[in-house]
Order: C-alpha cells, then sequence, then structure tokens
C-alpha cells in the first residue's frame, strides 16, 4: 500500500511540471523523453488517480480513527510514555500523510477542471436516466411494434382475400374443363 501511494505521489507531482519541448525531436531515446510519457496525463488517467487518492483519504482516515480508539484518556489509569509517544508519533505521521494526499486531490481536481474547461457543460439532470422516460421509449417502440405488426396482419389479409378470389376462379375455371371434357368424351362415345 505504501508503494503505491508513492508512486501515486510521484505521478501527481509530475503532473505539475510543464512537458519539455522539443524532447521528441531526436531519435535516440533520452531519459527526458521517458520523464515526458510519464508528464502527459489524460484526463481519465487523471480521474482515476483522483479515485485512488480518495481511496487512500478513507483508508488513512479510518486508521487515525482506530489510533484515537485504542488511546487510552490519561483518567488517573497507569500511564506508559512511551507507547502513549508511539501512537502520537504514528498519530502525526497519519495526518502529516492525510494532508498530502489532500493537496494531491487538489492538484488532480485542478488539472481535471482546467482540461475539461474547454467542453460544454450538460446539466446534471439530463444525465440521469429517468424511469418516466425509459417507459415512455419502452411505449414508443411498443406501440411502433404494435403498429407494425398491425400493418402486416392487414397486408396479410389482403392477400389472403386475393388468394381466395383466385382459387374460386380457378375452381370454376377447372368446372368448366371438367364440364367440356365430359362433353367431348360423350360426343366420342356416341360416334362410336
Amino acid at each position: 500500500m505504501q508503494g503505491s501511494f508513492q508512486q501515486r505521489n510521484s505521478l501527481a507531482v509530475s503532473m505539475t511540471t510543464p512537458p519539455i519541448a522539443g524532447a521528441c525531436m531526436t531519435s535516440a531515446p533520452f531519459p527526458g523523453q521517458q520523464a515526458q510519457a510519464a508528464r502527459e496525463v489524460n484526463t481519465a488517467s487523471l480521474c482515476r488517480i483522483g479515485q485512488e487518492t480518495v481511496q487512500d483519504i478513507v483508508f488513512r482516515t479510518m486508521e487515525i480513527f482506530q489510533l484515537l480508539r485504542n488511546m487510552q484518556l490519561p483518567n488517573g489509569v497507569t500511564y506508559h510514555p512511551n507507547t502513549h509517544q508511539d501512537r502520537l508519533g504514528k498519530l502525526q505521521e497519519h495526518l502529516r500523510q492525510l494532508s498530502v494526499l489532500f493537496r494531491k486531490l487538489r492538484l488532480v481536481y485542478d488539472k481535471c477542471n482546467e482540461n475539461c474547461a474547454g467542453l460544454d457543460p450538460v446539466p446534471t439532470e439530463q444525465l440521469i436516466p429517468y424511469a418516466e422516460q425509459e417507459v415512455s421509449k419502452h411505449d414508443d417502440h411498443l406501440a411502433n411494434q404494435m403498429r407494425y405488426a398491425g400493418e402486416e396482419r392487414r397486408e396479410v389479409l389482403e392477400v389472403n382475400k386475393k388468394l381466395k378470389q383466385k382459387n374460386q376462379q380457378l375452381k370454376q375455371i377447372m368446372d368448366q374443363l371438367r364440364n367440356l371434357i365430359w362433353e367431348i368424351n360423350s360426343m366420342l362415345a356416341m360416334r362410336n
């Protein structure tokens, strides 16, 4: 935990230094180029660093409360000065680290605001999906599906009606042909 804290702290410090001009113009890799890559941090990674910083702040605050809970009040109880000095030193160290974390969080916040300064602000209310909007969208989608199904059903009914008419016409033609063949066969039979 301490190592990751130091890494993120060094990232926050490197965010404040401006990139080196012309460092990428040479073909040989210089240590300055690697440092420049570490300095160029986008807003998403800044937000991630900010989130980790907030988590560190919460963790440090919980440790401070744990230390305070374990400390005994000097109200006539046997008092060990060495233990008290150790706990006091730990408490002061946690408070110092907490103030560093808050300064780091302020740097990240300012840098994010600076990066997002040119963006058009979107009202927060528009970013929150409301259940009514989803229901109305669902209702609109359902209404479109029902309309499409109704049109499709009407088309099927029209095609069925035309098919019945064609079947009636074919039946009439078949009956006429059958009658014609019957008459021809009857005439042939009478001739013989």
